[in-house]
């Protein structure tokens, strides 16, 4: 008879070790490597194997999604739920997952959908407030304070949903199990069930995943390759804005960005990200400039902020918030070298209005002529946009969907946008007054 073994586990990353050790080699954290008893895998070797079947004769289903009637949610996921696939829904404590995936839930069951909702750290009375407060009434969506994961897999037996919602993975543990809920082997368990379980009744089932202080799925590494989806609900908890991102998609894309806006009726879909981006902007100060971000088929408009002030303590600083620390450097490196401004004694602060992380290099020559706004105390032409990557060279280099920016920009009353040479040829019907420029230093003597 197999024995149970000995594992040691890193509570941060999930990374396992042959014994213990004071600090995890994988994720370099102290004192998060504990030991665990493991159970044997139970294997039934006797059973009807699958039957392989030719590509070609593999039924198709057109309606094999689900939809929540949410656009901003169905985008993210690529069109809706997938009948049978399994997600796992991470993000920070407090910042909405329950709220939103129980707004989706209400939706779902008006539709006409089956949904259960199993929560093992909410009572029902608990859940039954939250629902109220949201204004989310469905006869076909049942709750239940259940973490047992046989007897969740026996109710979607019985009542056969279309979609279940397990809140959250890390309070489910199987009965076969030795260890206690939350560990690794009960999450590996746990997930490996219910995976079995959402592919054989064509169900789809939303894990609900804690985050490490790191801002990792908290867990074997493994739950994430396990999933179908990984969704991420990101955002400040002192800001009003909610993210959500797929990190990863079989289904769709992983380009798509869903924005909510956390209010009393819970999260609610932003129609117009550039307006509430650009709400409070102020047109009369410097250093401020407006750039674009593609995620998806979505372009947002945001307010890029820099401050430049002498270094009076030392060594000068690069802070930055919502912008990469490396690029700002190479930045500063090229605007002194290639455009001759002296920035070396310098603080340089960067902050990216929204909440919104700008990943792409579209907003380089953006950020560039806000840090020399700032340096000059000259104020950018708020009617106007800056598009364009920035080169070690001091080129300023072509992005993607140039046009597609453009289009969207004239909604929303730009006049004046400056871009990279070459993309304007095919912009002359837009009715803009459009600027190509070749440098850094071509773009600074356009601004100013």
């Amino acid at each position: 008879m197999a024995k149970s073994k000995t594992v040691y586990v890193c509570d941060d990353c999930g990374a396992e070790h042959p014994k213990w050790v004071g600090r995890c080699s994988s994720c370099g954290a102290w004192e998060t490597v504990r030991e665990f008893k493991q159970s044997p895998l139970k294997i039934n070797p006797v059973g009807s194997r699958s039957e392989l079947k030719s590509l070609s004769h593999i039924n198709r289903h057109n309606e094999n999604r689900i939809r929540t009637t949410q656009t901003e949610f169905d985008t993210v996921v690529g069109g809706g739920l997938v009948k049978g696939s399994i997600i796992l829904f991470g993000g920070q404590p407090g910042i909405g997952k329950s709220t939103l995936l129980l707004q989706l839930c209400g939706m779902m069951a008006e539709a006409g959908h089956a949904v259960l909702y199993f929560s093992g750290e909410e009572s029902e009375e608990q859940l039954a407030m939250r629902a109220d407060r949201l204004g989310v009434k469905a006869d076909k969506l049942m709750f239940a304070n259940e973490s047992v994961v046989e007897h969740i897999i026996r109710s979607i037996s019985e009542l056969k949903p279309a979609v279940v919602i397990i809140d959250s993975i890390q309070t489910a543990y199987s009965e076969s199990g030795e260890n206690l809920p939350g560990s690794i082997s009960q999450v590996r368990e746990s997930a490996a069930q219910l995976l079995r379980v959402a592919k054989a009744m064509n169900v789809c089932i939303v894990l609900v995943g804690h985050i490490t202080k790191d801002g990792f799925l908290a867990g074997p590494k493994m739950l994430e390759h396990l999933v179908d989806t990984v969704l991420y609900l990101e955002g400040d908890r002192q800001s009003q804005v909610r993210l959500l991102r797929a990190a990863k998609n079989r289904f769709g894309a992983t380009s798509e960005l869903g924005v909510y806006e956390m209010m009393r009726e819970g999260l609610i879909p932003v129609d117009n990200p550039a307006k509430l981006f650009l709400s409070q902007r102020h047109s009369d100060v410097s250093g401020a400039v407006v750039v674009t971000s593609q995620e998806g088929s979505r372009t947002f408009f945001l307010e890029v902020q820099a401050l430049v002030a002498g270094a009076a303590y030392g060594n000068p600083q690069r802070n930055v918030t919502g912008f990469d620390l490396r690029r700002l450097q190479m930045l500063l490196a090229v605007l002194e070298r290639r455009a001759g401004f002296q920035l070396g004694t310098q603080d340089v602060f960067i902050n990216v209005v929204s909440g919104l992380k700008i990943a792409e290099p579209a907003a380089d020559l953006g950020v560039a002529i806000a840090i020399i706004s700032s340096l000059k105390n000259k104020v950018v032409d708020p009617g106007a946009l800056i598009i364009g990557e920035v080169g070690l060279g001091g080129e300023v280099r072509n992005v993607g969907q140039v046009r597609r920016r453009a289009e969207e920009a004239r909604k929303l009353g730009f006049e004046h946008i400056i871009l990279p040479y070459g993309e304007h040829k095919n912009m002359r019907d837009l009715g803009l007054n459009i600027t190509p420029v070749r440098s850094v230093a071509e773009a600074v003597d356009v601004v100013f």
